[in-house]
């Protein structure tokens, strides 16, 4: 019997998520224009002008192109010299009647002026992304995204809480160079990578840890800044395993009776599958988390995935936290701090 509740199974990719991710793609590539101006105007023709978007701390919440490009882009442009977007996984899928785009990568740029009250280092950065669009008709109109900025804390040495002990840095994409899916993939197979990784979701916390089989014993897992990445089973199960624990009943809250946490898209897209949920998890504070002592307060966590899977097991994810969110739950409000 699975550790956790019934819940809906992941989607697939249809042919609607098909021509959506050749729109998306096309989209993308106008990142590549050294003139801002190309970038906002792409913007413009693809976000609804009411789009809802859920957005990284500090942002939390923008509607629109026109937030989407004044709050989280535009920022961006004026302090990283030579922006660039790198995107390395852009795959789709259809979830409970809605249609996803889910596309991680970096940002990247030389960081001249103070971004989020970061202080400029004055050479190359990277920044993680994590997008995940709905869309309708070929525009989007609803949106969660997440932006690495704990990673950056951490490259420049700034980071004020603990390091959980994995590889803190610039994560790499697929090893198969193959995550820019703008083809149309089998349903069969995006249906058992699916079942897969949902299968493997559903035996999280359980008490002998039987999400293990579901793995390749060479996987790796790009964790969030602070958490860290890990390489074989043996090294991520060392870190899992206790992580779960810190926080008691951890998990979508519904044996508590809480609603409203869980994912707002999971599917299947031929050997990838993504997940995102703006709360994902929820559980009480009752271990040490990043030096922060017990607080027993409810945390909720904005989380989301990216799984490669090969010859019937899972072996890369990469997995993206609001860290800066959740440590600010917990009473820490890491960029006041580094400005301090």
């Amino acid at each position: 019997m699975p550790a956790r509740g019934p819940r809906p199974a992941m989607g697939i990719a249809t042919k609607i998520s098909h021509t959506n991710k050749r729109i998306f793609a096309s989209y993308a590539q106008s990142f590549n224009s050294s003139q801002n101006g190309d970038i906002e105007q792409a913007i413009k023709l693809i976000f609804s002008s009411d789009a809802k978007i859920d957005a990284f701390h500090p942002v939390n919440e923008t509607k629109g192109a026109i937030g989407y490009f004044r709050d989280i882009i535009s920022p961006i442009l004026q302090s990283f010299r030579g922006f660039q977007r790198r995107d390395n996984i852009i795959i789709g899928g259809e979830y409970l009647g809605g249609e996803w785009i889910a596309t991680t990568g970096y940002f990247l740029g030389h960081f001249e002026h103070t971004w989020l009250g970061i202080p400029p280092s004055n050479k190359l950065e990277h920044i993680r992304f994590g997008e995940f669009h709905r869309m309708i008709d070929g525009e989007i109109v609803e949106s969660q995204i997440f932006l690495g900025v704990a990673e950056l804390l951490i490259d420049l040495g700034i980071w004020p809480l603990e390091l959980m002990g994995g590889y803190e840095g610039v994560t790499p994409g697929p090893l198969t160079q193959d995550g820019i899916i703008i083809t149309e993939n089998e349903p069969v197979k995006s249906r058992a990578t699916a079942d897969l990784v949902e299968g493997m979701l559903m035996e999280l916390t359980s008490p002998d840890a039987d999400w293990i089989p579901y793995w390749d014993e060479r996987m790796i897992w790009y964790g969030p800044g602070g958490f860290g990445s890990y390489v074989t089973i043996e090294a991520f199960a060392a870190f899992q395993v206790p992580f779960e624990n810190t926080f008691e009943g951890w998990g979508d809250g519904v044996p508590q009776g809480i609603l409203g946490v869980g994912s707002q898209c999971k599917s299947g897209d031929g050997d990838y599958a993504f997940l995102s949920g703006w709360p994902q998890v929820t559980g009480v504070h009752v271990k040490t988390f990043m030096g922060i002592q017990p607080t027993n307060k409810r945390i909720y966590m904005r989380d989301c995935d990216w799984w490669r899977c090969k010859d019937g097991k899972i072996i890369e994810n990469w997995c993206m936290v609001d860290t800066l969110h959740l440590v600010h739950q917990l009473g820490r409000d890491i960029l006041s701090e580094i400005s301090q």
